[in-house]
């Protein structure tokens, strides 16, 4: 598919289809890593992933639970 490199500030812009976009999971705001490959340009989206809490939690053991420390009073609406 031909398409048209824009100037964008003082970079070039290069418009990616709905429908490549789609098929790569690729949004606005989607972080890529740009490389060039034997005079080609290659745009990869990065899997950032996401994260569930119960298996952020399970990682917590005994050894690096830190303590809750309350040292100073609550301040404005930090009262519970």
């Amino acid at each position: 598919m031909r398409v048209k490199v824009q100037k964008w500030g003082n970079s070039i812009a290069l418009r990616i289809p709905k429908s490549f976009a789609t098929e790569i999971n690729l949004q606005n705001g989607s972080t890529v890593n740009l490389s060039l490959k034997d005079n080609r340009l290659i745009i990869e989206p990065i899997d950032t992933g996401e994260y569930e809490l119960e298996e952020l939690l399970s990682k917590v053991t005994e050894d690096n639970l830190h303590k809750e420390y309350l040292v100073d009073k609550p301040v404005g609406d930090e009262q519970w």
